[in-house]
């Protein structure tokens, strides 16, 4: 039997009508559609299938993105009963999927879980001018000593998302990213690019929404893994609830460090399955670990080939 990681990306994967082809053609995918829909008050159906403003706010984009990941897993599962991972992982608001697809949590649980997740970062947020921006094509040491020394100048920016090499997103005060992008530039990148964020995730700014998140998963997080999670802050597996939640509540305040979990655990893997709309993580994934073959599972036909392909 293969080992095989199941991982799930973040926000930025999400698109209007991702999920549709999904809902038009499985029953289960309706049925997740409107439980979930009812569970959080929110028409899930209008949302992710008709143009609209909401898919873009971090309240409503991270459950959208958890729940055509499930609805792509569960379709997956349902063919492939016999096919268990070896260990789970995701990307940011990624991590919460695998946590829900190792058994921790209720699907229906996850989706409000991670809509409570997004309204608090929000809430962080909303006094001030927070974002996010992509530094290419620089390495991670030269990003890292510019943000030191921005900090020490008093300036709020830090390390937020080691993609790949050359790619790391640093997240702080819009004002004060915007500052630096010369300075970026003048080191080397080939771009500084501030991204369409309203919120900065993984950095000290989201600090006040750490407790309010704790008290949220120790009412919904169970000790009941199918398998590890690897966990973006520490890059190392964990299966349990106390675990899960210490390291969850930390994830708000620390980089994501997507890369360095890939190579922990490429060596021990023979394939990796990626869940939901498009297929970020499998680029990643080309350019991390050259050697490790990525599954996408994102509709109907990238479902059929990859039962076709695993479950032989």
């Amino acid at each position: 039997m293969s080992k095989i990681a199941m991982i799930f990306a973040g926000q930025g994967s999400q698109a209007i009508g991702m999920g549709r082809d999904f809902y038009e053609n499985s029953n289960l995918a309706k049925e997740m559609f409107e439980k979930a829909s009812q569970r959080v008050g929110v028409d899930f159906k209008e949302l992710i299938f008709q143009e609209n403003e909401k898919l873009n706010q971090t309240a409503y984009t991270q459950p959208a993105i958890l729940l055509v990941q499930m609805i792509a897993y569960k379709l997956f599962k349902d063919a492939c009963p016999d096919v268990k991972a070896t260990v789970f992982l995701g990307h940011s608001l990624g991590e919460f999927s695998a946590l829900c697809a190792s058994g921790a949590i209720d699907y229906l649980d996850a989706v409000e879980l991670v809509h409570n997740r997004g309204a608090l970062m929000q809430e962080a947020c909303q006094t001030i001018e927070a974002g996010m921006m992509a530094i290419v094509g620089l390495d991670d040491a030269n990003v890292e000593l510019i943000c030191e020394d921005a900090q020490a100048q008093g300036k709020k920016v830090w390390p937020a998302n080691y993609n790949q090499d050359g790619q790391l997103v640093v997240a702080g005060m819009k004002e004060d990213l915007v500052s630096l992008e010369q300075t970026f530039k003048d080191a080397g990148a080939k771009r500084a690019l501030l991204l369409n964020m309203s919120v900065a995730s993984h950095c000290e700014i989201l600090a006040s929404a750490q407790e309010p998140l704790k008290i949220i998963m120790d009412g919904m997080i169970k000790n009941n893994f199918e398998a590890p999670v690897i966990s973006n802050v520490t890059t190392k597996p964990y299966s349990t609830k106390s675990d899960a939640v210490s390291l969850l509540k930390e994830q708000l305040v620390k980089p994501v460090k997507y890369k360095q979990s890939i190579l922990a655990i490429a060596d021990d893997i023979d394939m990796a399955i990626e869940f939901g709309n498009g297929a970020t993580l499998k680029g990643l994934n080309r350019r991390i670990a050259k050697e490790l073959t990525t599954l996408n599972i994102s509709d109907m036909a990238s479902l059929k080939s990859v039962v076709e392909e695993i479950c032989k």
